[in-house]
């Protein structure tokens, strides 16, 4: 489009104190979307773990692919909107898709849409995996493609009087777009721990989905209702795309030119001089330069991204009962958002001014490389926690072993021998802790009661001893236990009944069912803090509370000395299978505290090195290839979650951290040879050649097109020759 045209998209907008009217409404939208956004990315991995059923690794791999597409789809958006849409239209057209996608993740989360089984699973996972594919997708390609055009259109409102204005808003953005972040990973996890559904109850995950969607819907709204107040700039081609058509010709026409005969270049893209400028030429030697130190880069964001992924399922397992309030294991991700607005202004206003009066000479290369260190400590960090989380963590069989409890419901000592293993129970207790079994085992009751036992090789059983019969010899009534952790830090209750009628026991809303004698209930998830249980009979009802915590399994043995009265609950006795979760959350924050340093020096730093490095009108082609690093280093994740053979998690962390550490030596060798150069001067010395230059490539194109010429004509003299010869030789 003509600079004309261009003017006349422009215009001026309606000021408050200097600020055009016009940002309100960016600021809103992107704090809505940014909200939508992490809000979503939040539960996540939980979302794939507990409601499609997948494991850790595959779980990993997919929240890493679409982390990965969400910084892969920027390029896309910028030249959609450099090149053809505008900055406007493509915000517009991208959220409605980014939209579309968030609202079919919350109906990809609605657990009632198919039939269910009796624990609220749904049995046919297909669509709701299918559904979340394409949300997915669909997010992907709108978070992404709007990423690289909302600042930039923000900008785009202020004139070129109001540089101070625009340095503000800038600083207002960033903000909301922090604030977003903050607020949606406290929401949005509350969001997640609700019970929701029509025929079952469950974990609302349509709801913490929901949210974002509905906020998604209001950022688009707020956007369009801006329309006639924006400053509306028309595409002008995008600089990316100039940039690597230089590069391209430059590499074709080298290898073009191989041969001896072409006298050697200074630098590879020298050989673009035959099409470029050398002011164009020069501006993409000074981003390549930078795009090389980019390189090692994407192994700091492998370890930076799996805050919402590994360090969150670590969180599954651990205590967070913080007194005042519970931390949900998706919540600790605030703290890094948290520790972002506290870091910013203390490195910036106290730690490098002191490093500057310390006189050392402390370059953003330098900065870059210890924030990298920083990182890899982290994860140092947290495999420190996994080796004392897997501590507590039970021994759950193998595929080729059995486990098995004994629990006596007789009332009075009995000495049990199970295999090699010999001990006595006292009435209405369990031995300590479950044992293995590879292969079929004796079992003696007492003095007399022998039988062969047989157990399911990768199942946990409880042996409940009764007395049976007529003889009322000590028999064995098996019920089959959980073989795993409690899912989402919830506790799974059971009650055994060996009172002399049928009971009923409820928590709240909560029904563990009818019980017979002698039999137990079915698993229940009751959440963590003071439960409160109702045991009923047609002859009276007892209340006991008993206080939970995290991720535990207990059977709570009804004996047949239970009666009902005030006094009532002293009797009931809790057989804790599964230990509770005992390392605290807090542990994590040591980690969080490493990885939010390492990134306030790393990530800051890196843009502002590049910024200054770069060219004035190719930065954006800086910000889009670090863009690319974030992607990278998420793809990097998803090959080490699906070919690293390590059963230890804390041993994966260490790989991690390991290989940050080679990376960090590496970009520490790279940056000592780096040249720090200023772009500003280095364009103006060419910028004064350019006519120069000009005037050159002009001569060589009329000295060529002159030699062209005369070619020609010496061709057309020497064929008119050979006519005049061969009508002579006729005439002969």
């Amino acid at each position: 489009m003509a600079d004309k045209d261009i003017k006349k998209s422009k215009k001026k907008s309606a000021t408050v104190c200097g600020y055009p009217i016009s940002i309100f409404f960016i600021v809103v939208n992107e704090f809505c979307e940014r909200f939508s956004y992490y809000g979503m990315r939040a539960v996540l991995v939980l979302y794939f773990k507990y409601f499609l059923r997948w494991d850790d690794d595959f779980a990993t791999t997919i929240y890493h692919t679409f982390v990965a597409l969400c910084y892969l789809t920027p390029i896309l958006g910028a030249i959609v909107a450099d090149s053809w849409l505008g900055k406007f239209k493509t915000i517009v057209y991208l959220s409605i898709v980014y939209t579309l996608g968030q609202v079919v993740m919350a109906i990809s989360a609605i657990h009632d849409m198919t039939d269910g089984n009796k624990d609220g699973t749904p049995d046919d996972m297909t669509i709701h995996v299918a559904l979340s594919m394409v949300g997915l997708l669909l997010i992907a390609l709108g978070t992404g493609g709007i990423k690289p055009c909302v600042a930039a259109f923000g900008g785009d409102q202020f004139q070129d009087h109001q540089e101070k204005q625009r340095s503000t808003f800038f600083s207002i953005f960033y903000l909301s777009i922090n604030a977003g972040s903050l607020l949606s990973t406290i929401i949005t996890p509350i969001l997640r721990a609700q019970e929701c559904g029509i025929h079952t109850q469950q974990k609302c995950y349509s709801l913490a989905f929901g949210v974002p969607a509905a906020l998604m819907v209001v950022a688009l709204i707020v956007f369009i209702v801006g329309s006639g107040m924006y400053t509306k700039t028309a595409p002008q081609g995008n600089i990316l795309v100039k940039v690597c058509k230089c590069i391209g010709f430059a590499i074709k026409n080298r290898f073009r030119h191989r041969s001896s005969e072409y006298p050697k270049r200074t630098h590879w893209m020298d050989w673009a001089e035959e099409k470029y400028n050398k002011l164009l030429i020069a501006q993409v030697k000074m981003v390549v330069r930078v795009l090389f130190l980019y390189i090692p880069l994407p192994m700091f964001w492998a370890l930076f991204d799996q805050q919402g992924s590994r360090w969150t399922l670590q969180a599954t397992t651990m205590d967070g009962n913080f007194g005042i309030l519970t931390i949900q294991p998706d919540q600790m991700q605030t703290v890094n958002p948290i520790l972002i607005l506290v870091f910013v202004p203390v490195v910036d206003s106290v730690i490098y001014p002191l490093i500057a009066k310390c006189k050392l000479n402390f370059t953003p290369l330098k900065r870059m490389t210890v924030g990298m260190f920083l990182a890899a400590l982290a994860f140092i960090a947290a495999a420190l926690v996994q080796i004392q989380i897997d501590k507590t963590l039970p021994q759950f069989p193998s595929s080729t072993v059995g486990q098995a409890k004994f629990i006596n419901m007789i009332n009075r000592p009995l000495d049990v021998k199970a295999g090699t293993n010999e001990f006595t129970l006292q009435p209405f207790r369990a031995n300590e802790d479950y044992l293995n079994f590879d292969n079929k085992f004796e079992l003696t009751l007492g003095p007399n009661a022998t039988s062969e036992i047989s157990l399911e090789n990768g199942n946990r059983s409880t042996g409940v001893i009764v007395e049976s019969g007529s003889s009322s010899q000590p028999t064995p009534i098996w019920f089959t236990d959980m073989k795993s952790k409690p899912e989402q830090g919830a506790n799974t209750i059971r009650f055994l009944n060996g009172f002399g009628s049928v009971l009923n026991v409820t928590a709240g809303n909560l029904d563990f069912g009818v019980i017979d004698k002698n039999d137990m209930s079915n698993y229940v998830a009751v959440p963590q803090g003071l439960a409160k249980f109702q045991i009923k009979d047609d002859a009276g009802q007892c209340n006991y509370d008993y206080n939970l915590g995290f991720g535990s399994s207990i059977t709570f043995i009804i004996p047949t000395t239970f009666t009902f009265g005030p006094d009532c609950g002293l009797s009931i006795h809790p057989v804790i299978d599964i230990k509770p979760n005992t390392i605290h959350m807090a542990w994590q924050i040591p980690q969080y505290f490493l990885i939010t340093a390492g990134e306030v020096i790393f990530s800051v730093t890196g843009l502002e090195f590049a910024y200054s490095q770069a060219p004035s009108n190719m930065k954006s082609v800086l910000q889009a290839g670090w863009l690319l690093t974030v992607a990278v280093g998420n793809i990097i994740v998803l090959i080490v979650a699906e070919a690293a053979t390590l059963s230890d998690q804390w041993a994966e962390y260490i790989l991690f951290a390991s290989l940050l550490l080679v990376v960090c030596v590496v970009f520490a060798i790279m940056a000592h040879f780096y040249t720090y150069i200023d772009p500003t001067k280095i364009e103006a010395q060419f910028a004064e050649k350019e006519p120069e230059d000009k005037e050159k490539r002009k001569s060589v194109e009329m000295t060529k097109k002159d030699s062209f010429e005369h070619r020609n004509e010496d061709r057309r003299s020497s064929d008119s020759s050979s006519d005049e010869e061969e009508t002579a030789q006729s005439k002969i």
